[in-house]
């Protein structure tokens, strides 16, 4: 029997409040409205922000479904949506592509103004929910929330992929990987024999260490005091690791001798802590390093430093989902997976049914794994 045009009942996780489990609960989704697609969600990644949703570093309204690294297939469709159609798999797209604003437009930026990043109002386009639980409307998360066994997301937000392409792998293209991957290859546009830093070894920055190896770099410094991460970042490129718990000195003036006194070509901060940010941008090199921001900082922070640390011509910056323009990358980069250009396997420690989510958070919690992907 077709649900098309019809409420949707299905499990969810659903973060009633701040630093509690998850619930499993039955959820009502309403059908798309124009311009709006329903998914059919086969698989979806625990990423490091939905944790700090759930921590409070990273606000967001409550009740709330998180999750935004997934894959699905296209249940049905609002009224003028053209680029997919129901059967189609899909990925959702936390940073979307409108194809009609300055960002969108301009080869030098893809944070979309329809994303809902630097928002946060937990709300379709048109300033409503699709998510309904105990008569009690639930806000969406950055216009993904995958969290859930049916989500809805509009049509800009929603990309379709090869239908050979497994879900339960190529879900991370929809964040993990390409944020970390991106940020070496197009953020930093990491050059060949440069030397690179990477602060923190978790999926996403494992990624970067990808991105740097792809492009060519000969020296891949990991930096992370979970040693037991240290041989998979070898494993995938990095060609030594550092536990700065191990110094006594700070770990950009260890950086800095490791350099010969001139710091690392490119740096990229993968954790979200200020006192890591400014470690990574002062362990760059003096005249002409530059230091990428991917760990998402804690929303209510302020960074202060040394303004000559700029000033004697180091570039800082910021990545969003690794500067892909999502829409048009994304099909592409499953396309490199089936072609076996890039290793998505390698990052996946953990596959858990939908309903052990909250075991897949303490996985996380604990430094235990890289990535889990529930599967549904």
């Amino acid at each position: 029997m077709s649900t098309s045009g019809k409420i949707i009942k299905c499990k969810a996780a659903i973060a009633w409040e701040l630093k509690k489990s998850l619930s499993i609960e039955e959820v009502e989704v309403a059908p798309p409205k124009a311009h709006e697609v329903r998914i059919k969600i086969f698989a979806t990644g625990i990423c490091r922000s939905d944790e700090h949703v759930m921590s409070g570093a990273l606000a967001q309204p409550f009740p709330i479904i998180l999750g935004h690294e997934s894959a699905g297939v296209v249940e049905s469709v609002g009224e003028g949506v053209t680029s997919v159609k129901p059967g189609d798999k899909v990925i959702p797209l936390f940073v979307p592509q409108c194809g009609e604003c300055s960002s969108c437009i301009s080869p030098k930026g893809n944070l979309c103004t329809k994303s809902d990043l630097t928002t946060s109002r937990g709300l379709m386009c048109d300033g409503t929910s699709r998510f309904t639980c105990k008569g009690k409307s639930i806000h969406h998360f950055i216009g993904t929330s995958t969290f859930t066994e049916y989500t809805v997301v509009h049509e800009t937000a929603v990309a379709k992929i090869d239908e050979l392409a497994p879900p339960e792998k190529v879900c991370l293209i929809g964040c993990g990987f390409s944020t970390g991957y991106g940020a070496a290859i197009n953020t930093a546009k990491v050059e060949g024999g440069s030397t690179c830093a990477v602060f923190g070894l978790g999926g996403v920055g494992l990624s970067v260490v990808m991105g740097c190896k792809a492009a060519g770099a000969s020296r891949i410094i990991g930096v992370d005091i979970n040693k037991d991460k240290f041989a998979k970042a070898k494993e995938l490129g990095a060609t030594e690791c550092i536990n700065p718990q191990d110094f006594t000195k700070p770990i950009e003036d260890v950086l800095m001798e490791l350099t010969g006194g001139d710091g690392v070509d490119y740096s990229f901060e993968v954790i979200g802590r200020i006192d890591t940010m400014k470690a990574a941008m002062a362990s760059c090199h003096k005249n002409y390093g530059m230091s990428v921001i991917v760990g998402v900082p804690p929303s209510a922070s302020q960074i202060s430093f040394n303004p000559m640390l700029l000033f004697s011509g180091r570039t800082w910056k910021g990545s969003v989902f690794g500067g892909w323009k999502s829409k048009d990358s994304v099909p592409k980069l499953v396309a490199d997976y089936l072609g076996k250009k890039i290793n998505l396997d390698a990052l996946i420690t953990h596959t858990l049914p939908f309903d052990k989510i909250n075991e897949g958070f303490e996985l996380l919690r604990t430094g235990k794994s890289i990535r889990t992907v529930l599967i549904f």
